[in-house]
This record gives C-alpha cells, sequence and structure tokens, in this order.
C-alpha cells in the first residue's frame, strides 16, 4: 500500500468562498498542485495523486503551468456529494493506488511476446484511412467561435455533429444507434455512437475523445478558442475510423464511440459517463482515448504511448499493432494524472490507452488559445495514424475474446 496522508482545512471545504465564487473539489497531478503552492488536503504520493479545493484563480493557474509543462489540464472534478467527503475521497486515492500498483506489477514480467500475424481484412481497412477527410472535419469543428462548456450556447456544434453523423451513417448495414448524453457537472452534453455487437453486444470497446475547447483565462465564455488540435483533431480522428469502420462486418463485441462534454473543466463528462458504466457493472473491454492528433511535435509519425494511468496490457497491444500495421515511431511517455478522459475511465478499473501526438514536452503551445488553427504546422497525416490505431482497437479488440488479464 502506498503512502496515503491527509490534511483537514476545514475553512477550505466550503463550496464557495465569501464572494460567491464557486470551489471546485479535485483530484489533481500532485507535482502539479505542489508547484504552485496549492493546499493538499490528501495525496498519494505513489500514485502522485493529490485532493485539493480550487478557486476559480487556482484553476486558470493549473491550466496555465499545466500547458507550460506538455500537459492538459492535470485534475478531474468531483462532484460536489463527493468532493466534500473525506471517506469517498480516501476511498477514491486508495483505488488509483492499488490500479498503478497492478499496472506496474504487469508491466514488470518481461517475457510476454509482443508479435502477432497481419490480418488482410485489418490490412485494407487501414489503407482506407484518408488524411483529407480528418482535415474536413477539423477545418468544420474549429469554425466554431468555441465549444466551451461554460458557454451560453455550450451546445451550439452538438446537434449540428449529431447530424453530420446521421447523414455519414444512413446508408450503413450496421445497426447503429447515435444519442446524447445528459450531465450533472455541465450543460453541455455527451454524444454516443454505437455499432451493436453481433455476438457479444455486452462487451464494449470504447474509444473517445473530448468535443469541448477552451481559452486559457477564466472568461473563456466569451473568447475564441478554435480548438483545432485540442481537440477537434482527436474527435476527427474517430469520425474518420467510424467513417471505415461503417462498411465492415458487424464486429462481435459493441462498439461505442464517444464525444465527451467539458474534459477541460476537469474530465465533467467522461467522469460521470465511466462511473455509472461502473455502478451498473457495464463490461468494458477497453477504452481508447484520442487527445490532440495534429501536432508532430517530436516529429512526422513520432508517436508518444503514455504509461501512466494507462494499462500495460494495452499499452503492449499499441506496440504489437504498431510492430505489425503501423510502423512508426513510438515514445514512451507520461502525462500526470487527468491529463485526459482516459483517466476517468482507469479510475472507475477499466482498461485504457491513449496514444498522443508527441511526448508532451514537444506539444503543440498552441492550444487553449485562438491561434490553435489549422497552419503549416498541422500534419494530418500523423493524424491519419490515430484514426488507424482507433481502426485496430475496434476490429482486433471488438472481435476476439481479449480482456485485460489482471
Amino acid at each position: 500500500m502506498g503512502l496515503l496522508t491527509y490534511v483537514l482545512l476545514p475553512f477550505l471545504t466550503m463550496a464557495h468562498d465569501l464572494s460567491g465564487n464557486a470551489h471546485t473539489p479535485v483530484l489533481a497531478d500532485l507535482p502539479t498542485l505542489r508547484a504552485l503552492n496549492i493546499p493538499v488536503l490528501a495525496e498519494n504520493k505513489d500514485a502522485g495523486v493529490g485532493y485539493a479545493i480550487l478557486t476559480p484563480e487556482m484553476e486558470a493557474k493549473m491550466h496555465k503551468l499545466s500547458h507550460s509543462m506538455g500537459r492538459c489540464g492535470s485534475f478531474e472534478a468531483l462532484p460536489m456529494n463527493e468532493g466534500f467527503q473525506t471517506w469517498s475521497v480516501f476511498s477514491q486515492l486508495d483505488q488509483l493506488q492499488r490500479l498503478v500498483e497492478k499496472d506496474k506489477a504487469y508491466a514488470a514480467v518481461s517475457f510476454r511476446t509482443t508479435w502477432m500475424v497481419p490480418r488482410a481484412d485489418i490490412v485494407d481497412a487501414l489503407a482506407e484511412v484518408q488524411a483529407n477527410e480528418i482535415r474536413n472535419w477539423v477545418t468544420w469543428l474549429s469554425s466554431f467561435k468555441n465549444r466551451y462548456n461554460k458557454a451560453p450556447d455550450a451546445n451550439k456544434h452538438i446537434e449540428p455533429f449529431i447530424q453530420r453523423l446521421r447523414d455519414m451513417t444512413k446508408n450503413s448495414l450496421l445497426p447503429i444507434t447515435i444519442d446524447t448524453i445528459d450531465h450533472n457537472s455541465t450543460r453541455q452534453k455527451s454524444i454516443r455512437l454505437r455499432i451493436i455487437g453481433s455476438t457479444r453486444p455486452d462487451e464494449i470497446v470504447v474509444m473517445g475523445g473530448h468535443l469541448d475547447s477552451i481559452a486559457s483565462s477564466i472568461f473563456g465564455a466569451t473568447e475564441i478558442a478554435p480548438g483545432a488540435d485540442d481537440n477537434a483533431s482527436g474527435s476527427s480522428s474517430l469520425v474518420e475510423a467510424l467513417r471505415v469502420i461503417m462498411t465492415k462486418p458487424q464486429p462481435e463485441r459493441t462498439l461505442e464511440f464517444m464525444w465527451y462534454a467539458g474534459e477541460e473543466s476537469g474530465l465533467l463528462g467522461s467522469a460521470e459517463i465511466a462511473a455509472e458504466y461502473k455502478r451498473t457493472a457495464k463490461d468494458v473491454v477497453g477504452a481508447l482515448q484520442l487527445d490532440m492528433t495534429l501536432f508532430p511535435g517530436s516529429g512526422a509519425l513520432v508517436i508518444g504511448n503514455v504509461q501512466d494511468f494507462t494499462s500495460a496490457w494495452l499499452r503492449e497491444k499499441l506496440v504489437a499493432w504498431n510492430q505489425t500495421y503501423l510502423k512508426v515511431q513510438l515514445i514512451n511517455d507520461k502525462c500526470g494524472y487527468a491529463c485526459s478522459d482516459h483517466a476517468s475511465w482507469y479510475k472507475n478499473g477499466f482498461a485504457t490507452l491513449m496514444p498522443f501526438e508527441s511526448n508532451t514536452r514537444n506539444m503543440n503551445k498552441q492550444i487553449h488559445t485562438a491561434n490553435d488553427v489549422i497552419s503549416s504546422t498541422s500534419n494530418f497525416e500523423h493524424s491519419a495514424v490515430f484514426a488507424k490505431i482507433a481502426v485496430l482497437f475496434a476490429m482486433d479488440l471488438a472481435n476476439s475474446t481479449d480482456h485485460q488479464p489482471y
């Protein structure tokens, strides 16, 4: 068991300060909290996660410092009914510690092979991925002033996005459903597209990316945040994978494509969805997260394989898929707790995978600004690799009997 400590500061465990500004209880990347001198009320040093109460000013500082360190966000907003309950916070920190230890133990076993025989149907499907299709979707999504979850028109892009998905999938022979998911923590909705599995529909393979965007200031509702890389790129890479998959035979397991609400405000949409899936005992085989795929900061076709708060089992699969099909350069990296929505699934005990556009040190520094637009540095062939990873996730994992072995 890792080191778990806590300090109670009663004057901070209030939902609002005297001026009426809301405070947000969070689980956050512990080094980031320490660097900003934000009071840490509980921590698990081995997991690298701390519990704190953020004011709006602290939240803005978290964003700013995280970006300077090559990270995004670095905190998960907790529901008020959990965030101010000591037992719940300790339970979540303890759960994270156990999960991290299991992954470390599995990764320490070195005799497993990552070799696999290429499948002709997968090779053919990967060849169908088109970089220009991703460009078209990124161009459209980044044309919105912003997609901020706290904006007065936080859902302005949701129904048009759904309509485009309906138009794209209407002639598919697969059993496809599209719905929106309402949330308690944000007015913004998440989008879920299901392809029902043929033989094991209760086994679910999730592929997701956040659809919202944000400006660096606490006044983000009025600011320009096109979010071309963060995260129109990951969202569009998922759409391109869907375009390919919907022409293939029905998968054995159910595929769920997710476009999450409110990631930039603390993983809001994915946290509620993953917690609900755990509460209802959904059999989620794995959850892929695509967040930023457009900026080749470590070189074209050099892809980050995030090692923390992801599952060693799926990281090994990515290595095997790369050796067999993709033939790009994978670099191991870390991004800290809650750098994207995969943390929501990981915390709830589901297997996760997070490939990234570069190592975090070399990620796109224009995110969360008006300059996060398509530019000369944008590389849609680079983005296409992530669409191919999603195709592999769907065609391999959803047509196997594999489960996380630990």
